[in-house]
């Protein structure tokens, strides 16, 4: 864990449980993308570029998730490098109370203020922005979050961020995170056309061939619809919808997941209403969703 490992000229991944990139502009100095979870996360990455003699420049946020921001704030303080990040997604970073705030509804409570789903704030420059590095692109890949992007570097190796789970994963927990359903399958048809050398998802192994994965997430996002516009033949208010996801997939419930996936069905619901699937209406003072025949 936490293995430099090089796929590309001046491209590296940090192998650990979200991926972190580098890639290296000069003799000297590098790039990261993403810093991992927490301050520990921040140490372990100073120590690798430390033992290279790499000096860190900036930290370009693939968006705000807590696993992906973690270790800003330490590596900021330490090497006074620059951090970039996108839209929404810059300030969540730079107030990361707004990230259980937005999955709760309302002020989080102690168990959902933890560095799992709130790290530390650190100062932000918002893209475009004049200092990125014109080498690298950004690759807008919204749905998963906000503003959520990728970066394709001159090697010709594309960080995807959270935009795709391994079968295993997928298999396992069955409801991935997602804040917008239209969005993400977008981008996952996007990912499914996309060339590159090698591609480096957050959370599965690094592939040249990502077409038939990201065809395996759309099918799991196209499944979960069809399992929710099923268990509304009848009209249920959301909290009935949620239990039947946890009792059906096999999950346990505690406040994290409660606010995880309970986010994520809000999301296949609303695009589920938009797309015509399904009916909202309000009926003894309950929100109740309902099949469209």
């Amino acid at each position: 864990m936490f293995e430099l490992i090089q796929v590309g000229s001046n491209t590296y991944y940090i192998d650990c449980p979200a991926k972190i990139g580098v890639y290296k502009v000069s003799e000297t100095d590098v790039y990261l993308i993403d810093s991992g979870s927490d301050k520990d996360a921040g140490r372990k990455i100073r120590k690798i570029l430390d033992e290279k003699g790499w000096h860190l420049k900036a930290i370009i946020n693939t968006h705000s998730n807590a696993d992906h921001i973690g270790g800003n704030q330490y590596l900021q303080r330490q090497t006074g490098c620059k951090i970039f990040a996108k839209g929404i997604d810059a300030a969540f970073t730079r107030y990361p109370l707004l990230e259980p705030s937005f999955l709760y509804g309302g002020y989080p409570c102690k168990a959902l203020r933890h560095k799992f789903l709130m790290a530390a704030e650190s100062d932000v420059l918002d893209l475009p922005h004049q200092d990125f590095p014109e080498e690298l692109e950004v690759i807008a890949l919204p749905g998963h979050f906000f503003d959520m992007i990728g970066i394709r570097t001159p090697d010709n190796v594309v960080f995807l961020a959270d935009c795709l789970s391994s079968e295993e994963i997928l298999n396992k927990y069955r409801i991935p995170f997602i804040y917008d359903v239209a969005g993400y399958l977008d981008t996952l048809t996007k990912v499914e056309n996309m060339q590159a050398d090698v591609f480096v998802p957050s959370h599965t192994e690094a592939t040249s061939d990502i077409k038939e994965l990201a065809e395996f997430n759309k099918n799991k996002v196209l499944a979960i619809a069809d399992d929710l516009v099923g268990w509304c033949e009848q009209p249920v208010t959301f909290e009935v919808i949620l239990k039947k996801a946890f009792d059906e997939y096999g999950l346990t419930m505690n406040f994290e997941q409660y606010v995880l996936v309970g986010s994520t069905i809000r999301s296949y619901l609303s695009w589920l209403s938009d797309t015509g699937r399904l009916t909202a209406s309000f009926d003894s003072n309950q929100l109740v969703w309902k099949k469209i025949d």
